[in-house]
């Protein structure tokens, strides 16, 4: 692909664990994540390898250089599939952000899931979920973007317990990727919602998963959102084969060990605070249903 691309010096982005994979690169970035990476001078384009801390790292430095970035995921989070990206520190504390990555390949490869944890698999792929449920009630959904969102919610929900059942099951896992790409492709031709704006606001204040945060902050946002979006929700409980979509992933986020807010550390006398920063995000001005702060402080609570 990088020969196709006309990319002969990349710099690569990808933590050591990826070192056994040889990928030939001019330069080499291993500090995931990062709130200082620098494309070096004489690179003309950017591999990244891991999952969407790895991704987002390289994607400021893509946007900062206007460098063409391929991506290599190694997790189900569907960050390769938009220009976007949230900056953080070695901690994980939220820097920044941006957009302007320019991408230009994905390559899936499911033997690089194999060893992939059960925490950060549920995780990652309930933020994969979450793409899908938010595709499907954003204001610029349309037919592509629900086609994908309705593969993605499927597949992620039949082949995520047989991951869990099997890490090694490669069959399994194959699927799960491809559903994740599903919800990937949803979100980049639609956009994210309430839920997505909750998660990134706790991941990005306390330094918590991002997968982690999408499994706790899906159901809520569900329900929130259930009285303007009946049908969509509907829609997204068949494709997961549930009457009710909210409990069944809740039932998914149990598998990985999701279970209260309180449970990472999250200050409750906090939630006010962290509700009035909620609502000022992108994601919760394009959500279908307006949610105040109290409302959202409310929602907070329902998981705490």
């Amino acid at each position: 692909m990088l020969h196709e691309l006309q990319i002969a010096d990349p710099f690569l982005v990808a933590g050591r664990r990826w070192d056994g994979l040889g990928i030939p690169s001019a330069a080499r970035w291993d500090e995931i994540p990062s709130h200082r990476i620098e494309a070096p001078k004489g690179v003309d384009g950017i591999v990244a390898v891991g999952g969407g801390s790895a991704i987002d790292t390289a994607k400021a430095a893509s946007a900062a250089r206007k460098l063409p970035l391929v991506s290599v995921p190694t997790t189900y989070s569907g960050a390769e599939w938009t220009p976007f990206y949230g900056v953080r520190d070695p901690d994980r504390k939220m820097r920044g952000g941006g957009a302007g990555a320019l991408l230009v390949g994905i390559v899936y490869d499911p033997e690089l899931t194999l060893d992939l944890p059960a925490e950060p698999t549920v995780g990652t792929a309930l933020n994969a979920l979450a793409h899908c449920a938010e595709a499907l009630y954003h204001p610029a959904r349309n037919e592509e973007s629900d086609a994908a969102a309705l593969d993605g919610a499927a597949l992620i929900a039949q082949e995520l317990p047989r991951v869990l059942e099997n890490g090694g099951d490669l069959a399994a896992r194959t699927q799960l990727l491809r559903g994740a790409a599903r919800a990937g492709e949803a979100l980049g031709r639609s956009g994210l919602c309430l839920g997505h704006a909750m998660a990134q606001a706790l991941g990005g204040r306390y330094g918590l998963p991002h997968g982690a945060m999408n499994a706790l902050c899906l159901p809520p946002a569900l329900r929130f959102n259930e009285p303007v979006a009946a049908e969509a929700v509907a829609k997204l409980g068949e494709a997961m084969g549930a009457a009710d979509p909210a409990v069944r992933a809740e039932e998914l986020a149990r598998l990985g060990g999701f279970g209260r807010l309180r449970d990472f550390g999250v200050p409750e006398a906090d939630l006010d605070e962290v509700a009035a920063a909620i609502a000022e995000r992108a994601g919760a001005k394009a959500n279908p249903r307006p949610a105040s702060p109290v409302e959202i402080a409310d929602l907070l609570r329902s998981i705490y």
